[in-house]
């Protein structure tokens, strides 16, 4: 397929499958071996059904939510798209209640495209200023408490402390001195 021919699938991730909430799009432009690599949403399903987790995650927590693809450049089978994200916060997003604000989440997203369909899919997008908009974080390492803030340990999925590693490299080993 042509550079435009998949720039066009993945805009249809896009337009018709998160903004246009069509979840059988999902079974058209994605492959039953697709992967994500999301570092926000690290247990996502692979396959269409996980993509239909993600775009279904996001909509019920911003019922108005809307992805405006900024950019989009392909090479070969790989299709880099930076766009902006807006909604408001009405439902529950990772555990933090509904709290009405708007939020606009910049991010970038590369797929790589085989047989006209998604196979595997990197994004990245500023999720901690996603969740400072929703009320969710104060700051970096603070939550609000009392107030359904996430706090740091539940960002990194560490329950506990940690002893810091051992043994390794040292920075006088790296440095050559």
């Amino acid at each position: 397929m042509s550079a435009e021919e998949n720039k066009a699938i993945v805009r249809r991730w896009f337009e018709d499958l998160f903004n246009g909430g069509n979840l059988d799009v999902a079974d058209e432009i994605v492959a039953p071996n697709h992967v994500t690599h999301d570092p926000a949403l690290p247990d996502i399903l692979s396959g269409p059904e996980g993509q239909k987790q993600v775009v279904s995650l996001y909509r019920g927590a911003f019922p108005d939510a809307h992805i405006t693809v900024e950019h989009q450049i392909a090479a070969g089978n790989e299709v880099v798209t930076r766009w902006t994200g807006h909604g408001t916060h009405q439902g529950e997003l990772m555990g933090v209640a509904p709290t009405g604000n708007r939020v606009e989440v910049p991010g970038i997203t590369i797929d790589r495209v085989s047989g006209g369909k998604v196979e595997e899919t990197w994004t990245n997008y500023d999720t901690m200023g996603m969740l400072r908009q929703i009320g969710a974080i104060t700051q970096l390492g603070s939550a609000p408490h009392g107030k359904g803030g996430i706090t740091p340990e539940e960002i990194s999925g560490r329950t506990h402390a940690e002893p810091p590693p051992q043994g390794g490299i040292s920075p006088e080993e790296i440095s050559g001195g």
